[in-house]
This record gives structure tokens, C-alpha cells and sequence, in this order.
């Protein structure tokens, strides 16, 4: 089953600044750029360290551990030595409010 969940205010989401988001068993990293935002799993896939710590360079967070790269629209790794992509989320921004699609699939 999919779930649409409440995250934040729109407002609340710093421009190029990673957040940590935990809805259920699904842990999170949300990035906003302009007035998109982005939903990732927060877990390196090489080191499981948390992506919302990283530093963002136009759509790829930098992993805090070692230095692999993801995709924040997309989830695929763009640089070694994390190889496998991390889960992304569908995010809506409905009245400035920011919700994150979670699921099984997910």
C-alpha cells in the first residue's frame, strides 16, 4: 500500500540543505532545490552513512563518509565506491505543503 505523508511546510526546507526525514521504516533525505524537492533513501548503499548530511552540488549529494555521489532526482551513484543506487520517493508540494509518497515498493 502507498501512502501519501505530511513532511513540512514548504518553507521549511532550506534551499541546497539536506534534512532527514523518518516515516515509518523508510528513512529519508529530502532536498530542496528552488522550488523543487527531492526524496532519497538517507542510507549510503556503500557505508549507510546519511546522505541528508551531505553537501549538495547542483542534483548530487555528496556522501559524508567517503565521498560517493548520488543522483538526488534519481538515486543512481555518479561516482565510486557506492555502485548501487539509493530508493527515491515522490514528493508533492500541494499549497505549499510538502508530502513524500512511501510504500512497499519504495
Amino acid at each position: 500500500m502507498t501512502e501519501l505523508i505530511h513532511v513540512a511546510p514548504l518553507a521549511a526546507l532550506l534551499d541546497s540543505q539536506g534534512i532527514r526525514v523518518d516515516i515509518g521504516e523508510h528513512r529519508v533525505a529530502m532536498f530542496r532545490v528552488g522550488d523543487e524537492v527531492y526524496a532519497i533513501g538517507d542510507r549510503c548503499s556503500h557505508a549507510e552513512a546519511s546522505l541528508s548530511d551531505g553537501e549538495l552540488f547542483d542534483f548530487d549529494v555528496e556522501c559524508p563518509r567517503h565521498g560517493s555521489e548520488f543522483d538526488i532526482r534519481t538515486g543512481k551513484p555518479a561516482s565510486f565506491p557506492a555502485t548501487r543506487p539509493v530508493p527515491v520517493y515522490a514528493v508533492s508540494v500541494i499549497d505549499d505543503e510538502v508530502y513524500v509518497q512511501v510504500g512497499d515498493e519504495s
